[in-house]
């Protein structure tokens, strides 16, 4: 009987702990499912096939839903661009419009759209009223345009909101600093515009905010530093003017902060004492309007990883602070009107990877200490009043340098052997506005791994050696403005023993070349963008092959000795934005397919023996008469009409 007695109360306690729940897979609340079904038919095309799979009445079993297991109602929707599987990730697209009966969801807690490109629409403006319960909402990375409701500030329970990467526009609601349980904040990549409300100081949950790209001007909050627990902040990229607040010392724990590419001004009003943003690790502050000198309690910020101050208006010296910086990798104070001479202490930078600090007034001589810096990659020095003289030898020697940028430091005589074999290969090099002299050196075909070349605005005067066929990775090439002579054509068999070359840049203009225009577009250079040979002594006619360097946007053959008629395979190049051609000896006709050059913007074809009439239509229609004048046989808009011509020559009497 007592057995009999524990199982009937075993059963009784079974029932009624599962009283009031629901199998969620046999119904569907008719709200959540009216919204559901609505967004469904909003969306006209879906590369996941997701919603494909939502038929029937049980939407809590359908792809992406998420049901509460005791009310049933729908809390979670999860269909994410990014979809990933053990093989593979791979972004999928919802075309279509938000429909705003999204909204009959009222338990929803977490709403994530993001990264479906094609979904576009407005946020719903009722959106703060009835989905109260939301915790996340991720609708970044599509098309949604419009304002954000103000509404959105009844989302009391709101943790994250994610909006960037979409074409939202208006003010940013002041209703937002109702959000106290905000931790993540994302606006940024719209077109917001107007101010950055006053009211955020009241989120004080807020780890990481961003609001970079857009259109927001006026000051900074001045209360910013209240956020005591913002780890994150990015304000970049937007018209923002004023000063940096003071209160930004009190950001106990920011580990980024990025507030590059505005109009602000003064001076950095940190760190004032040891100790205050202990945390800061990522500083942006470049492309400002920033004036003063570093601060010389720089290197308390002991933490500092990357730090970019470049193009703003500090002056003064760099201070000996910077040596106690032992985790900074990367340093940018480039474009400024620093002086003095760089620290000794700049040795102790164990860490440095890249230093960049050209276009100031820095004196030379270097210290020495900077050969300890053994992880150096990149160095920028130009545009100093350096006087260096020579090349240093130990420059040469850091174990880990491949990018060496010495750019009108005073640099004088040949170019030193001691390059051709530095402990790391070298990628970019560039020498130029110095006073460079002699030849430039065969070895130079030796470093297989350049990838920039520049010894532009010097006074070499060799030819260009053939060894330079050897560098099949050379993208950039630019020797203009020295005394170099001979052959073009090597610049053009750059790479060809190794299945084509990667030339996209190549500047040869002001020189002394007089050959070679006949391999243009032989060789395996294809993929050229930018080529200028102006200002030579060039001669012969341009080859039908030009047609096969499809990818050029910009060409300058002026000021030459070319002549003969154009090929009309110039045409082929449809990329084409520049062609300058005057100042030589083209005969015959404008070949009629130069109307296919639809992108052409700048087009001089002055002072040549052209004639005929101009190909009539877009876009040489559009171009002014100087691009024309100076042939005396051409005719046709916008030139005089032919046809005048011929009416004013049969009235000439005859002798």
């Amino acid at each position: 009987m007592g057995c009999q007695l524990l199982l009937i109360v075993a059963v009784l306690t079974i029932i009624a702990s599962g009283e009031g729940k629901i199998n969620v897979g046999d119904v569907c609340n008719p709200n959540d499912l009216k919204g559901l079904t609505s967004f469904k038919a909003g969306i006209h095309n879906d590369t996941s096939e997701r919603l494909a799979k939502w038929v029937g009445q049980s939407c809590c079993g359908w792809e992406g839903i998420s049901c509460d297991n005791t009310t049933g109602r729908v809390t979670e929707i999860r269909l994410p661009g990014f979809i990933s599987t053990d093989d593979f990730v791979f972004q999928s697209q919802m075309e279509g419009l938000l429909s705003p009966s999204i909204t009959f969801l009222t338990s929803l807690e977490v709403l994530d759209l993001g990264g479906l490109i094609g979904l576009a629409g407005t946020i719903p403006t009722s959106i703060g009223f009835r989905l109260q319960k939301l915790r996340k909402l991720y609708l970044y990375g599509n098309k949604l345009r419009g304002p954000v409701p103000e509404s959105i500030g009844n989302l009391l329970k709101l943790e994250e909101l994610h909006l960037h990467e979409n074409g939202l526009s208006g003010t940013i609601p002041s209703s937002l600093g109702n959000l106290q349980n905000l931790n993540e904040l994302f606006l940024q990549s719209n077109q917001f515009t107007g101010k950055i409300p006053d009211s955020f100081i009241n989120l004080t949950s807020l780890v990481r905010l961003d609001l970079h790209s857009n259109y927001l001007n006026d000051h900074m909050p001045q209360k910013i530093g209240e956020l005591q627990v913002l780890e994150e902040l990015d304000f970049s990229s937007n018209l923002l003017r004023g000063k940096i607040p003071s209160s930004v010392t009190n950001l106990t724990v920011i580990s980024v902060l990025y507030l590059d590419n505005n109009y602000l001004e003064g001076a950095i009003p940190f760190p004032s004492s040891y100790g205050q943003m202990h945390s800061l690790s990522f500083l942006r502050l470049n492309n400002n309007h920033l004036t003063g000198t570093l601060p010389l309690n720089f290197g308390y910020l002991t933490s500092l990883q990357r730090v970019s101050l470049a193009n703003n208006k500090l002056q003064g010296a760099i201070p000996a602070s910077l040596g106690s910086l032992q985790d900074l990798t990367e340093l940018y104070l480039n474009g400024n009107q620093l002086s003095g001479w760089i620290p000794k202490s700049i040795g102790k930078l164990s860490s440095l990877l890249i230093f960049s600090v050209s276009h100031n007034s820095i004196k030379g001589p270097l210290p020495d200490q900077m050969s300890s810096l053994q992880n150096l990659q990149t160095v920028d020095l130009s545009f100093n009043p350096l006087n260096l003289s020579s090349i240093p030898r130990w420059l040469a020697e850091l174990p880990s340098l491949s990018r060496i940028f010495l750019a009108g430091v005073g640099i004088e005589g040949e170019i030193p052997q001691f390059l051709r074999t530095t402990p790391s290969p070298i990628q970019e090099l560039d020498l130029s506005v110095n006073h460079l002299t002699g030849s430039i050196p065969a070895w130079l075909g030796r470093l297989t791994q350049l990838y920039s070349l520049n010894l532009s605005r010097n006074a070499l005067v060799s030819e260009i050696p053939q060894t330079i066929t050897n560098l099949q990775d050379l993208g950039v090439l630019d020797l203009h403005s020295n005394k170099l002579k001979g052959l073009i054509s090597r610049v053009f068999e750059i790479g060809q023993r190794f299945s084509g070359g990667s030339l996209t840049y190549v500047d040869l203009s002001d020189n002394s070349f007089s050959s070679g225009i006949e391999l243009m577009g032989e060789g395996g250079q294809t993929g050229i963008q930018f080529l200028n040979l102006s200002h030579n002594f060039l001669e012969g006619r341009l080859p039908n092959s030009i047609g096969r360097l499809k990818s050029l946007r910009s060409l300058d053959l002026s000021y030459n000795n070319l002549g003969f008629v154009l090929p009309n395979t110039l045409a082929n190049e449809s990329l084409l934005e520049t062609l300058k051609l005057q100042k030589n000896q083209f005969t015959g006709k404008i070949p009629s397919e130069f109307l296919n050059l639809r992108k052409l913007k700048d087009l001089d074809l002055s002072d040549n023996l052209l004639e005929g009439e101009i190909p009539a239509g877009n876009p040489l229609s559009n171009f002014p008469e100087s691009s024309f004048s100076g042939n005396r046989g051409l005719c046709g808009k916008p030139l005089t009409p032919c046809k005048a011509r011929v009416l004013v020559k049969s009235t000439i009497p005859a002798n």
